[in-house]
């Protein structure tokens, strides 16, 4: 039985969830702009193991959200992430996180899923998926313009999905896109994923995973 502890941190939403043969028994996450993950993500597993009735000696593996998203948010999520396997010995899992988002998406035939994360400016990180959630173009920071997706406008529809939706929509008129702008990362739909990579003993390097960052972390200065 895989009993699994999901963690996701990568953006402004603080999410935990316990899952049991990839099935969701207990959720808890608050997603606000104050990016209070150090303060609430101990807490927040802590509350969803009691609420799945499990203690910490019973869990089989830990699950993070490895990115792209923030820094910050990442490397709280990535640090707990390897304490915790540390302490309980056990294996590490991570999950991608625009693969998690899309699945947040049921489309259809001939649809694609494109999670898009804001990266700042007019630049957003991607990554396509068809409707069965196989990933059929790379992860990549790129600049959204009038050419942004344009080779998968004969597909019936293009689901642009999380908070980069928005600055897209200001862009991208065709009707082939359909933006979900409402979407975040969520531990909630880690949970299948993360089964299937325990089943398969994907197991991350605890001592040396880093989170996928995909971009160099930038100092913002404060002009004087």
């Amino acid at each position: 039985m895989g009993k699994i502890l999901n963690l996701e941190t990568a953006t402004t939403n603080c999410s935990v969830s316990v899952a049991v043969n990839g099935e969701v028994v207990s959720l808890i996450e608050e997603n606000t702009l104050n990016y209070s993950h150090s303060e609430q993500l101990h807490v927040f597993a802590e509350d969803a193991l009691k609420k799945a009735s499990l203690k910490w000696g019973e869990i089989d593996a830990i699950a993070v959200s490895k990115g792209p998203g923030s820094y910050t948010g990442l490397r709280i999520g990535v640090s707990a992430a390897k304490g915790l396997c540390f302490a309980l010995d056990i294996p590490l899992i991570s999950v991608p996180t625009l693969a998690s988002m899309a699945h947040q998406i049921e489309g259809v035939d001939n649809d694609v899923i494109i999670p898009v994360l804001d990266a700042r400016r007019m630049e957003v990180y991607s990554c396509v998926f068809d409707q069965t959630y196989n990933e059929i173009r790379e992860t990549r920071a790129e600049i959204v313009t009038e050419d942004s997706f344009k080779e998968y406008l004969p597909y019936n529809n293009i689901h642009l999905v999380g908070n980069g939706a928005t600055k897209c929509a200001e862009i991208l008129t065709d009707p082939t896109f359909v933006f979900h702008p409402e979407v975040f990362p969520s531990s909630k739909e880690m949970a299948e994923i993360s089964y299937v990579k325990y089943l398969n003993k994907d197991f991350e390097d605890v001592a040396y995973f880093e989170p996928y960052y995909l971009k160099d972390f930038v100092l913002q200065k404060k002009k004087t």
